[in-house]
């Protein structure tokens, strides 16, 4: 019970964001010691997939799609516009 009120008071008075998207999908390599080359047949060309990772191309609808099923990565993280990166 003790949990659940330090819970209810955490959302409340420190709420936490949704991670960006570069860094969620960033995180699930990570996690599952994926490479690059392993989100080819999910993103697309090695191109594709540089683009994407330094925020320079958005996630489109069928890259979220595959993400969600592949990788199970929330699509409502993947939706939220990525943080712009410094050029």
């Amino acid at each position: 019970m003790l949990a659940t009120l330090i819970d209810a008071w955490e959302a409340v008075h420190y709420p936490m964001d949704p991670p960006d998207p570069i860094e969620a999908i960033k995180f699930r390599m990570e996690q599952q010691g994926l490479t690059r080359k392993n989100l080819e047949g999910i993103i697309g060309t090695r191109a594709r997939i540089t683009e994407v990772l330094s925020g320079k191309r958005e996630l489109s609808i069928a890259m979220i799609m595959r993400l969600n099923e592949q990788l199970g990565i929330p699509a409502d993280v993947l939706i939220k516009p990525a943080k712009k990166r410094a050029a």
